[in-house]
């Protein structure tokens, strides 16, 4: 019996559906492997396919079995074609041979020429380790990557902290000037930034290379090649090693759900058929984002994939993935429309027992690769045993996303006024997580700062924030929303997982939304960056908030807050619309109410114990009026039982932590 089981009884009714999902996990284990070492020795396909400089000449080997002949053409060969015809060998596999080290070098343009289906093409070889696109003619095409280049690292010794503060960031549009940002640019100005905030995890969208910059890296075209819009290899490595130095990890946001359908880019019919990675029809295509789906049942698909993840890590030194697009993986239907309200749902005919098999095998090479690696699964389902270990019947992540959170402030700021808000049902919502899996909790997803969507600030604020963010300003409407981006993000943090996420500027409520260079805009950059100065010149409000957040990560870093998985709660007045909660030390205090000042609070403590203030949303550093007084706050013995005494202002959270005579 799996200890998936004891976490949830429910699931019981479900054994035969846990125990297939292991007895496939194993099968396909023993069928990939052979009796052969384990997946890391497995997983090697970038290691063979590919561009190779070795000893004398060069070796290139590409898989297409359903093609009839292959080609070599480019900057070598003066861009002839036939010139350089590949050597069949066996199992759909080619090969070409080139005498010289300088037959090819660092920087040189190529392409495959493909023969199949009596159609000859130029295609991208399915290894590239550096796309690049012709300004002019706008077409793309391979740099070869000279291996033998060695990339000095200094990250031997690097150990990220354990509890994570997630800054996730796209390094494209991470400076203020209205321009495609570079690799470096993010080193040497973004990175920090973010240790100077507190962070100590990056999580970096877009950089497996996209086509279409729009896309916000979503829509992949050549798996192995980090993305040539921000620099060269060697600049996303001095990117990560930069990192490490500063103490902070970098998670790579690896959409391995889809792939982009573009052939003169992709890897899509790169030997003619659509099946040599992904489904035939209808079960091939991904209705809502136009995307080939792969299919995880092949063993070839699981060699590519498998490998593109060991590359990750092997060649950039990444310290684990966020799965995207996990519950689109899991469901034939993508989840799309389907309501996840009964455990019969996870469990049906519906569910792609193929990409969960996949999924297993994925963790499980992650940490054989690197045992301290993380990994987050982006999955709004709930798929049970998404975060337990394989052996216990799970699928082996290490959190997934609390995303129903977002989800639950857009509902809250749309559809109901100040005074309606149910924080007893948003308390609720902050707990409802599975037994024995964590969470990575966070108030807003990146597609809320998008065009057609709203970040929290702008719901709270709208276009006063336009006009009455300097600090002689006062407004009604702006008061209201600093108060509340406050209360918002803290209870969220202390309440609502066992990590916590923040995208690039929402910490101090960035203004803007984000808009692509796109034809409808004129191709303009106004809207794709991220404006630093707003809170860095000191005439702003934009700063009040910066520096609470940092106080808010200093505080509950301190703490160890995440260690403690659930917390405890300690007083909640719904009418009143407050409460307070106790986690590894600290007590979080919140009156939500837009008016109403709470006197002689009486809040439940475990034993005779003083506390004082950390920080409170109020204090004068953010913003705040300054009627919370930093002073000690006795324990007080009623009836057998002890309490501290609080004044709650409208609008106000505290955090107070033991006095340091009493810890």
């Amino acid at each position: 019996m799996y200890r998936i089981f004891e976490y949830n009884p429910q699931l019981k009714a479900f054994s035969g559906d846990i125990d297939l999902r292991m007895h496939r996990y194993r099968e396909t284990k023993q069928r990939l492997l052979q009796g052969k070492g384990n997946l890391n020795e497995f997983a090697n396909g970038h290691n063979y396919f590919g561009f190779h400089h070795v000893d004398g000449g060069w070796i290139y080997r590409e898989w297409a079995p359903n093609a009839t002949q292959l080609y070599l053409t480019g900057d070598f060969n003066g861009w002839r074609w036939l010139d350089h015809p590949m050597t069949k060998l066996d199992n759909g596999v080619w090969e070409l041979k080139l005498d010289g080290d300088g037959a090819l070098w660092d920087g040189c343009k190529v392409k495959t020429i493909v023969d199949a289906n009596t159609v000859r093409g130029e295609r991208i070889p399915l290894y590239a380790k550096r796309v690049v696109q012709d300004k002019e003619t706008l077409t793309f095409c391979c740099e070869v990557v000279d291996d033998k280049k060695t990339f000095k690292w200094t990250d031997k010794r690097f150990k990220g902290e354990d509890e994570l503060y997630i800054y996730e960031a796209h390094v494209g549009m991470a400076q203020e000037e209205g321009k495609v940002s570079t690799y470096r640019e993010f080193a040497d100005i973004t990175l920090p930034w973010i240790k100077e905030s507190g962070y100590n995890t990056v999580q970096l969208m877009a950089i497996m290379e996209h086509p279409y910059y729009g896309s916000f890296g979503y829509q992949v075209s050549n798996f192995f090649a980090a993305s040539s819009w921000f620099g060269k290899p060697e600049d996303l490595k001095y990117l990560v090693n930069k990192a490490h130095k500063l103490g902070i990890r970098v998670l790579l946001d690896v959409v391995h759900s889809h792939a982009v359908k573009n052939t003169a880019e992709g890897i899509n019919m790169f030997d003619g058929t659509t099946w040599q990675f992904f489904h035939d029809g209808p079960k091939g295509e991904h209705p809502a984002w136009g995307t080939k789906c792969f299919n995880y049942g092949k063993d070839e698909v699981m060699h590519f994939l498998l490998s593109n993840l060991k590359f990750w890590m092997e060649e950039y030194h990444f310290d684990g993935f966020r799965f995207d697009g996990v519950t689109s993986m899991l469901y034939h239907d993508h989840g799309l429309g389907t309501s996840f309200d009964s455990n019969d749902k996870y469990f049906s005919l519906n569910t792609h027992v193929e990409a969960i098999t996949y999924l297993q095998l994925a963790n499980e090479l992650i940490r054989q690769v690197n045992p301290k690696a993380v990994t987050i699964a982006e999955d709004m389902s709930g798929m049970p045993g998404m975060c337990l270990p394989i052996e216990e019947g799970g699928i082996g992540f290490d959190y997934r996303l609390a995303m129903g959170l977002p989800d639950m402030w857009i509902r809250t700021l749309k559809e109901r006024c100040d005074e309606a808000w149910d924080i007893g049902a948003m308390w609720g919502d902050m707990c409802l997580r599975r037994p024995g899996e964590k969470t990575i909790a966070y108030v807003e997803s990146h597609d809320q700062a998008l065009v057609g969507d709203k970040t929290v600030i702008f719901r709270l604020a709208d276009a006063a924030m336009y006009t009455d963010m300097n600090k002689d300003c006062h407004n009604s409407t702006i008061d209201r929303a600093i108060a509340l981006h406050k209360m918002i993000r803290l209870f969220t943090l202390a309440g609502g997982g066992e990590g916590y996420l923040n995208f690039m500027g929402n910490e101090f409520g960035h203004p803007e939304w984000i808009d692509f260079p796109r034809e409808g805009n004129g191709w303009s950059f106004h809207y794709c960056r991220r404006q630093w100065s707003l809170v860095k010149n000191g005439y702003l409000k934009y700063d009040w908030l910066s520096d609470f957040d940092k106080d808010m990560v200093r505080v509950t870093k301190e703490h160890r807050i995440f260690e403690q998985k659930m917390p405890d709660l300690l007083l909640l007045k719904n009418p009143e619309q407050t409460i307070v909660f106790y986690r590894n030390g600290l007590i979080f205090a919140f009156n939500f109410s837009p008016e109403r000042s709470l006197t002689n609070v009486l809040v439940p403590i475990f034993d005779a114990q003083d506390y004082e203030v950390a920080f409170c949303s109020d204090d004068f550093k953010y913003g705040g009026n300054g009627l919370v007084h930093h002073i000690t706050y006795p324990s007080k013995k009623f009836d057998g039982k002890h309490y501290i005494e609080l004044y709650l202002p409208a609008r106000t959270a505290i955090v107070l932590k033991a006095c340091p005579t009493q810890k």
